[in-house]
């Protein structure tokens, strides 16, 4: 868990990012690829994005940008500082991707040329589209570069002179260039080994505290949702199964999908033996989903599951922020403990 203060999620034009109903469609699909997704972002707030691979959590993240595959149909809302993406004209969303929002992607060698210097790589955007002058744009990138670590030097560098952990340093630093009030992190630890996977995660909580920014966390690991999130969402077939204060939600899961996945997670304090895993697999794009999502695959499920489609309400009280679930039975999950 993050030690500095945990802030309170705001809505509307105080939040850093408000996703509300987004729903996303893709051509030769049965059904939206998102499906009504709510989610926000306070600033200095940490938000992490967790689930199964093709959940959907990479093209929310994307969403925020409007990075959408060709063909895709975006509806609902997408408020980054109050302003809503879907609506920008291309000059808008230009400045938006230049000063106000900004990703740091799963594979920094592929998000960089190789054959050009990391010097261009990160004063291109202010030099292009907000027509700051290339001294300038250095002096910006030398600072940036400092605030990850790096020294001036890393200017004349090309990517493959530079380790996955240095590359993906220089990512974060490209992300901070402009400034903005939104960071979206696309599993960013993903390529690294654990002791770089562990000095990125420190090195983005820190700098969020220092630049004010809020950032969405997006990953698959639970165990780094744990260590650097102020809240959590998880998400399944495109939809959000359960939200809510991170050290709650996974001391006691109240969605199956959520318990299933921290059941099938290693600790150190369990007894050896293989790990549980979920049966069966996620529904496909060709396929539509009537009642619950996860009901083919949860030991919980009755025939109201397949029915009805479980609302996203609270599942607990007492909390200044909200922990809810998608499901009809939340009511009979246990807590986790230690051993589980």
């Amino acid at each position: 868990m993050s030690t500095t203060t945990e802030p309170h999620a705001s809505t509307g034009p105080d939040a850093a990012l408000d996703i509300r109903g987004l729903r996303l469609n893709l051509p030769g699909t049965a059904r939206p690829v998102l499906d009504g997704v709510d989610l926000t972002v306070a600033p200095r707030e940490t938000v992490a994005l967790v689930g199964e691979s093709g959940s959907g959590k990479s093209l929310t993240s994307r969403s925020v940008l409007r990075l959408l595959p060709p063909g895709a149909v975006a509806e609902g809302r997408v408020l980054v500082e109050g302003r809503d993406v879907l609506a920008m004209n291309p000059g808008e969303l230009r400045r938006l991707r230049t000063h106000t929002a900004a990703m740091i992607f799963q594979d920094p060698r592929a998000a960089t040329n190789p054959l050009r210097r990391i010097g261009d790589f990160l004063t291109e955007s202010l030099r292009l589209n907000a027509q700051v002058p290339a001294e300038e744009a250095t002096e910006r990138a030398v600072r940036m570069l400092d605030a990850v670590g790096l020294g001036d030097h890393v200017l004349r560098r090309y990517p493959g002179q530079l380790s996955g952990g240095m590359l993906q340093r220089v990512m974060i630093a490209a992300a901070l260039m402009g400034d903005p009030t939104l960071i979206l992190a696309d599993e960013p630890t993903t390529a690294l080994d654990v002791t770089t996977q562990a000095e990125v995660v420190g090195l983005l909580d820190d700098l969020r505290g220092q630049f004010g920014t809020g950032l969405l966390f997006v990953t698959h690991d639970l165990g780094l949702a744990a260590a650097i999130s102020d809240r959590v969402y998880v998400m399944y077939a495109g939809r959000i199964a359960e939200t809510g204060p991170a050290e709650e939600l996974f001391q006691r899961p109240r969605h199956p999908y959520t318990r299933a996945l921290l059941d099938s997670t290693p600790r150190l304090t369990a007894p050896r033996g293989r790990l549980a895993a979920i049966g069966g697999q996620p529904p496909s794009l060709r396929q539509e989903l009537t009642g619950c999502p996860f009901a083919p695959r949860c030991r919980l499920a009755t025939d109201v599951c397949t029915e009805r489609a479980p609302a996203l309400i609270p599942v607990a009280d007492g909390n200044p922020q909200p922990h809810l679930a998608a499901c009809h039975h939340s009511d009979q999950l246990t807590e986790v403990t230690a051993d589980a």
